[in-house]
């Protein structure tokens, strides 16, 4: 491929991803107007978030197996359309049911989506240069997604209306598409591709119910009966996996993915932090809106420092740096910055202190975040044979969902029980409960976002012992495929 078009297919890609990440956020502002106008109760409103995130995160492995077999071009292309229509199907939706339903489609033409588009990344940028350039662009968006979101939802929520919010993937989904049919390459299906059927099922149960069951914590608690059902299920479920991983003849995630001893280390470091951030985003939007008043669209600005800061560390500091030093040189440091702005955001207290600590925090916690995040993602998917670009890209962005799955739900449980045992000690006659309420809320959220300082502290722990590489390992070459018939687009 020429090198313009390359870097014009890295702009479909990256349209397709952000696309992809922003759905996770972009929803949490416009929820409330969602629930008044389709009438959903408190317990069920969560399923807006959940739908998505669950039948994502379950069917990542699947997804990205898919891609390898039937072709990334048109995983990604038929990817971009299922989620244009699911968006479409959303935005029009007449009851809760019909939301549910919509979310969930968008998240299993997520799952056939990303693993994809990540994997297209991988192919497409083989040389070292321009590979680190690419990832650097790549990582900003995968980092500064969720932030973004979270601006975009503001905007939409305040001057359209929420269902803009969803509707607002059609357009970009179809801008991705068109480009994808002019740029990307068309690849067929190797020789020896077959599904694995039982790798499959137990694959995707299992991810369905380890994801479900923390989803299902943050409401329910770590100790009910059937949380704690759900999570032995997935255990036991991705213990049958893996073990028919070493006997599938095609297996659905090969053992070459995961005998990477660099490639390991990405994808517990991702998990970390995104165990770690989650949480973050969630609590800070509460602080923003409801300890500072702040509006929906002023909550959204106020992430911006956020992206800026991803966008510089992916792709002024790790993209140049990538090819000539150790990864764990900019892993490292990058999360324990981050750490360091968490410390500084876990001081905040009810009068307002976003330009005092917020505001160093957030670029801070960006920069960090954008470099060590750009370079785990080309960490995860460098080496790795062509034809199993996908189940790579797949179990990268597994790790990212599990971890936010766990952190959220973790996070919020230690933010609600800190927020309730501090309220119990300092009521008394004559308190103001406005006051308490606040000033508890805020003491949950600062002893949460020094736990999620922990989980970056262990993450960048687990990076500096296990990713040993002295440089970032060299991409395979593309070996050609046998045509596939289904493979005509374009």
């Amino acid at each position: 491929m020429a090198a313009n078009r390359r870097w014009w297919a890295l702009v479909v890609i990256a349209l397709a991803q952000l696309m992809v990440i922003l759905d996770m956020t972009i929803v949490n502002i416009a929820l409330p107007s969602a629930q008044t106008a389709l009438h959903m109760s408190d317990g069920n409103r969560q399923w807006v978030i959940t739908a998505y995130t669950l039948a994502f995160g379950g069917l990542l492995l699947l997804g990205g197996r898919i891609a390898d077999l039937a072709g990334r071009r048109v995983a990604f292309m038929t990817g971009l359309l299922g989620f244009a229509a699911a968006s479409a199907l959303g935005g029009a939706a007449a009851n809760s049911g019909m939301l549910f339903g919509a979310r969930a489609l968008q998240g299993v033409f997520a799952a056939l989506l990303a693993p994809a588009a990540l994997s297209l990344l991988t192919t497409t940028f083989t040389d070292p240069r321009e590979r680190g350039k690419a990832f650097g662009v790549f990582g900003a968006i995968v980092g500064a997604g969720a932030a973004i979101g979270l601006l975009a939802g503001g905007l939409l929520t305040q001057y359209l209306d929420w269902r803009w919010c969803l509707y607002v993937n059609v357009p970009i989904a179809l801008v991705a598409f068109a480009g994808a049919w002019v740029l990307l390459d068309g690849g067929g299906r190797y020789e020896d591709a077959h599904l694995d059927v039982p790798g499959a099922l137990l694959g995707s149960a299992g991810m369905l119910s380890l994801v479900y069951g923390f989803s299902e914590a943050e409401s329910r608690s770590w100790g009910d009966g059937l949380v704690l059902g759900l999570l032995a299920a997935g255990v036991v479920l991705l213990v049958l996996f893996a073990l028919w991983q070493t006997r599938a003849g095609v297996p659905l995630l090969p053992m070459s993915v995961v005998r990477d001893r660099q490639r390991v280390g990405a994808f517990l470091t991702i998990l970390m932090v995104t165990i770690g951030m989650f949480g973050v985003f969630l609590f800070l939007t509460y602080y923003f809106q409801r300890v500072l008043g702040y509006s929906p669209l002023k909550t959204g600005l106020a992430y911006l420092p956020i992206t800026v800061g991803m966008i510089t560390g992916s792709t002024q500091v790790a993209a140049r740096l990538l090819n000539r030093v150790p990864p764990r040189t900019l892993i490292v440091p990058g999360l324990l910055l981050a750490a360091g702005a968490l410390a500084i955001i876990a001081q905040v207290g009810v009068a307002p202190a976003y330009a005092s600590h917020v505001l160093p925090g957030m670029l801070m916690l960006g920069l960090g975040m954008g470099t060590a995040m750009m370079t785990c993602v080309s960490l995860a998917t460098s080496g790795v044979a062509p034809r199993d670009a996908g189940a790579a890209s797949a179990t990268f962005n597994t790790a990212q969902q599990v971890g936010g799955s766990i952190g959220t739900a973790l996070l919020n449980t230690i933010a609600a029980s800190v927020t309730t045992r501090y309220a119990t000690a300092h009521a008394g006659p004559g308190t103001d409960r406005r006051t308490l309420a606040s000033r508890a809320a805020v003491h949950g959220f600062n002893v949460a976002t020094w736990w999620a300082m922990g989980a970056l502290l262990l993450a960048a722990l687990i990076a500096g012992i296990v990713v040993d590489a002295d440089r970032m390992p060299a991409s395979r070459g593309e070996p050609a495929p046998v045509p596939e018939p289904v493979d005509t687009v374009g």
